[in-house]
């Protein structure tokens, strides 16, 4: 049955994205706390030898595992100097490995080589942690593909965004005026969501259970961790940072490139440019192709949390919403109005005014790309912005500068960590969170969603697994619109900035010009 795409009206109009997205988590956590509810827990004795006997407990908040002889009693591994159980407790907290690092784990017994993880796998699961475990693997598919387009979306997002500068003659006051406000607000988004997170807690609270990771921490004092980044920031090899996934290396010496392509100029820069712009349009069109089977993969990762965890989830996922809300709030109604007065020298309330057709269609569309356009109109017609300005700032910002996804990052990569009791993220890992974030939302799609794929790298560096981003996937999209929303207000709010310190940059604005007319 075909699609309505020719604007004829025959034919069948697919459900929007986001409204797909929600139907998958409601179905998947529905079917997940059915499973949870009835068939979580499951006790399993199995004949391994004449003499011994595996017996398993699976539940949601516990797995005992043990080897046991005819009387019940938990035996010893065979091999010489070895005294320790042949038993494995694994619940949130304890002090036994979890079950993902139980993998590794074997013992001797009867002549032969046991795995306690592949009998647990075997034998011991109940019905709902199989049915979970499936989810779970189709959903790591969905997060695999994300990892795929990873590296070249950044490559070529950067680079369409900074070659578009044009000429060298641009890379100067503007240029650096602009990367300096980016930067700044940027910085003050994830010290926003840094504060909140560590304030509100989301993911330590009353009945929240989530599987470990083993405990991690970071070593080191913070000037040896921030040198460290900025030795990331210099790769060796540019292209085994790039086989290496090392993100870091990839985004400093991409905007480098850019930088240096535009020196270079001439027909040089116009081949690299069309290049650049020809691998993101694909790279744009892959991404949103992936992004299309987000229902899929919230519904098998949303089915895997709440079946193996159940209604604990949805109780950190309240309160992880409230601490993004929070902190997008403050920095869009306080940090950045702010800029807006005593920085750019203007009304707050009636600049957002002027600029409110472009922030209300950043919110529907979650794309700051999409709403392009609209902000460029809104800067220039009503809000009083030369093309000068604009056409240099907004264009840059929509690739470059996120300060909503770097906030809402940093937030959900701590959120995710308070999850596990296991995990202590110190200080220092804090703030190689912090710089990590601000640097991945530099390399962020302004697409619907790109926000996943940048999440993805953040985790990675903090030592975290990607698999847990199935949690955060049922609120993305709502959480998306805000995000997106603050992005386009924060480069807006960057052309009133710059527009005063240009000369020529900001026109006579008239009152008319700043508060929206009847007709919008």
């Amino acid at each position: 049955m075909a699609n309505d795409t020719n604007g004829s009206g025959h034919g069948r109009r697919r459900l929007p994205l986001h409204w797909q997205i929600t139907l998958a988590m409601v179905f998947g956590a529905a079917l997940g706390l059915f499973l949870n509810w009835g068939w979580s827990h499951r006790s399993t004795r199995v004949h391994l030898t004449d003499d011994w006997f595996l017996v398993v407990e699976d539940s949601p908040d516990r797995i005992d595992i043990r080897i046991t002889d005819r009387q019940g009693n938990v035996v010893h591994d065979e091999r010489h100097g070895r005294v320790q159980p042949l038993r494995w407790i694994i619940e949130p907290g304890g002090p036994i490995p979890t079950l993902e690092e139980l993998k590794d784990e074997t013992f001797r017994l009867g002549g032969r080589q046991w795995r306690p993880f592949e009998l647990f796998q075997t034998y011991g699961r109940s019905v709902a942690r199989r049915i979970g475990d499936i989810g779970d693997m189709l959903g790591g598919l969905f997060l695999r593909l994300l990892r795929m387009v990873a590296v070249p979306l950044i490559i070529t997002s950067l680079l369409t965004g900074v070659t578009g500068l044009g000429s060298a003659a641009r890379l100067g006051r503007m240029f650096a005026g602009t990367i300096t406000y980016y930067l700044t607000t940027s910085t003050l988004a994830v010290l926003t969501g840094l504060f909140f997170v560590n304030l509100i807690r989301p993911g330590i609270r009353p009945g929240v259970v989530a599987q470990g990771v083993g405990g991690k921490q970071v070593g080191g004092d913070l000037a040896t961790v921030l040198f460290a980044q900025v030795e990331k920031l210099i790769p060796t090899n540019p292209v085994a940072a790039v086989a290496d996934t090392d993100f870091l290396s990839i985004i400093a010496f991409t905007l480098a490139f850019g930088v240096f392509t535009i020196l270079v100029g001439g027909r040089t820069a116009e081949r690299i440019r069309e290049l650049a712009h020809a691998g993101f349009e694909v790279m744009m069109a892959m991404t949103l192709a992936i992004i299309r089977l987000a229902p899929i993969g919230v519904f098998c990762l949303m089915l895997y949390a709440t079946a193996t965890q159940g209604i604990g989830v949805f109780r950190a996922l309240g309160w992880y919403m409230v601490t993004v809300l929070c902190g997008l709030i403050v920095h869009g109604a306080v940090t950045l109005p702010l800029i807006v007065r005593f920085v750019a020298g203007r009304n707050p309330w009636r600049f957002a005014q002027a600029m409110s057709p472009a922030l209300l269609t950043a919110f529907s569309s979650a794309s700051s790309n999409a709403t392009l356009p609209l902000t460029l109109t809104c800067a220039e017609e009503r809000a009083g912005i030369s093309n000068r300005v604009s056409s240099f700032v907004l264009p840059l910002g929509a690739t470059i500068n996120m300060d909503g996804t770097a906030l809402y990052e940093v937030v959900a990569v701590l959120f995710i960590a308070q999850l596990d009791p296991n995990v202590t993220l110190t200080f220092t890992q804090q703030v190689m969170v912090v710089i990590t974030a601000l640097l991945a939302s530099i390399g962020a799609a302004g697409i619907p969603h790109a926000g996943l794929v940048m999440m993805v790298i953040v985790l990675q560096a903090a030592g975290l697994p990607i698999d847990r981003v199935g949690i955060i996937l049922a609120v993305d999209r709502v959480l998306d619109m805000f995000r997106t929303a603050i992005n386009v207000w924060s480069d807006s709010c960057g052309t009133a900035v710059l527009a005063r310190f240009d000369p020529g940059g900001e026109e006579a604005v008239i009152p008319a010009a700043a508060v929206p007319s009847p007709e919008g």
